[in-house]
């Protein structure tokens, strides 16, 4: 259907029908009093509850919300060092030894919006407006690509030029480029194309599913009823806080079933936002039997034209950064947990010692900004800030040096481990054996096709420390079938095939 004009598109956004029938008795899951009682009903928690709290999370099972407004209200700072070393161990036993890597793609800046810390909200002057073309959106994943990405996330601003049409579009051309790697000359593209956009109706994310995405996300930003509609004017559609609340059950009952949730922290109590977080979890498991394929909590940072990205009212410490990451790791030890490029360098160093599975590099957060050559004033007008600049092969050589094996695996989606599937495969602890070989797999063509001298060096290093660990690995003992399928695999790779995988 073509629309005149935005406020005419406005008024279909929004189906209400597709709110209420989620809501208990009129009310949303976040019941805001109840978790500020719970918070402060944990205060001073006995070493040996919280221990025992630990011990559940090391069984793969999601924390109740008692359990984690214990973990919240830790001080000790001995205790401390038993929640960080209990984190690592549950990403460890769930998803090995790996970092999977993406690359966001900013398709459009335009927005019907009026966010308070976004650059890109309307009233903001100084944002220069754009929307990629496919021949543009086809030279930012070219750029993409000869970094050596697998994976994108697609990032669209809410208005009708960029409503899923649009999205489809763009996903469509994504899967369409392939180039020749900068190393070894092997074709390669994107093999999974992940999206970040508002929330839709029912019958436009069937549309997304159609088309073959991978994980469809929607951040809550927060999930403080008053703070929501403090920095999202009423009149936007954003300002419906219950149309963003339940997006990913509408996805979910549209068929994806890999699905995203994340906060903004910095708007409210940090401490609110993890337990807001857990039980928006815990409602789409009760609902669906699967939560959330990945949960994202990155903080706020200066954004162009927004004074309250400058002026947080909640700012989020480093040392408090570190604690709701090894909170989140152990309230819901079956999702991956992402960090983004947001963070400096030596944060994010440390908080994937706490249990962080993925992570962006070579980030690039400008319209057309991978392909384009920006003047620094240009670079500045921005959605926010990023603190990590660096290209992938520097990060992936930093993990390497930390012993993490970067992965760039994509098979879950076409193996049909998502969904259900994946989640019964993580709490059994089943699903990391996986990761591990598709990893290695993956991690081997990178370094064939992309990586620096000095990375490869210590690459092959790392892969011969995880190909032993795997030919120890009684699970795999077990299934020799599985052993000669990546042994054979593998040699493939080394002779010039791409894109194996279990």
């Amino acid at each position: 259907m073509q629309y005149k004009t935005a406020a005419e598109w406005k008024k279909d956004v929004i189906v209400r029908d597709e709110i209420d029938k989620y809501l208990i008795d009129g009310k949303d899951f976040i019941d805001e009093e109840k978790i500020h009682a719970q918070i402060a009903n944990a205060k001073n928690p006995d070493p040996e509850y919280i221990r025992g709290i630990l011990q559940k999370s090391l069984s793969i099972k999601t924390l109740a919300p008692e359990e984690t407004a214990a973990l919240l209200n830790v001080e000790s700072p001995e205790l401390w060092d038993e929640i960080n070393e209990a984190a690592l161990q549950v990403k460890k036993k769930v998803y090995d030894n790996r970092i999977v890597f993406f690359a966001p793609l900013y398709c459009s800046n335009l927005c019907v919006n009026n966010c308070e810390y976004c650059g890109f909200r309307e009233e903001n002057c100084d944002e220069k407006r754009r929307i990629l073309t496919q021949d543009e959106i086809r030279k930012e994943t070219e750029s993409v690509i000869d970094e050596g990405h697998k994976r994108l996330i697609l990032v669209f601003g809410e208005h009708p030029r960029s409503d899923v049409d649009y999205m489809v579009d763009t996903i469509n051309t994504v899967y369409s480029v392939y180039r020749d790697a900068p190393v070894s000359g092997r074709e390669a593209n994107i093999r999974r194309a992940n999206i970040n956009a508002a929330p839709m109706s029912s019958a436009k994310l069937k549309k997304l599913k159609e088309a073959g995405i991978g994980t469809y996300q929607v951040f809550q930003e927060t999930y403080h009823h008053e703070t929501y509609n403090k920095v999202h004017p009423t009149n936007t559609l954003k300002g419906d806080y219950r149309w963003r609340l339940y997006a990913l059950h509408r996805a979910m009952d549209a068929g994806l079933d890999d699905v995203a949730i994340g906060a903004l922290f910095g708007l409210y109590d940090w401490r609110f936002e993890v337990m807001g977080l857990l039980y928006h979890t815990i409602d789409l498991e009760n609902r669906f039997g699967v939560g959330p394929h990945t949960i994202s909590f990155p903080r706020i940072t200066p954004a162009s034209g927004s004074s309250l990205s400058n002026n947080l009212p909640h700012q989020v410490s480093d040392e408090d950064f570190k604690k709701l990451v090894a909170i989140l790791r152990l309230s819901v030890p079956t999702a991956g947990l992402i960090v983004t490029a947001r963070e400096q360098p030596e944060l994010k160093r440390e908080v994937i010692n706490l249990g962080c599975t993925q992570t962006d590099a070579s980030t690039r957060i400008g319209i057309g900004a991978y392909s384009d050559q920006k003047t620094e004033e240009d670079l500045d007008k921005k959605q926010f800030t990023i603190g990590d600049p660096r290209d992938l092969d520097d990060v992936i050589r930093e993990v390497a040096e930390l012993g993490y094996i970067s992965s760039f695996c994509t098979a879950g989606y076409r193996c049909g481990r998502t969904g259900e599937t994946i989640m019964g495969m993580l709490s059994h602890c089943v699903e990391g054996k996986f990761c591990k070989l598709n990893a290695v797999l993956t991690f081997r063509e990178y370094l064939n096709d992309y990586a620096s001298p000095e990375t490869k060096a210590i690459g092959e290093e790392l892969i011969l420390k995880e190909i032993a660990e795997i030919e120890a690995e009684p699970y795999f003992a077990e299934r020799p079938h599985l052993m000669e399928k990546f042994r054979a695999e593998y040699k493939d790779i080394l002779l010039g095939k791409r894109d194996l995988y279990l």
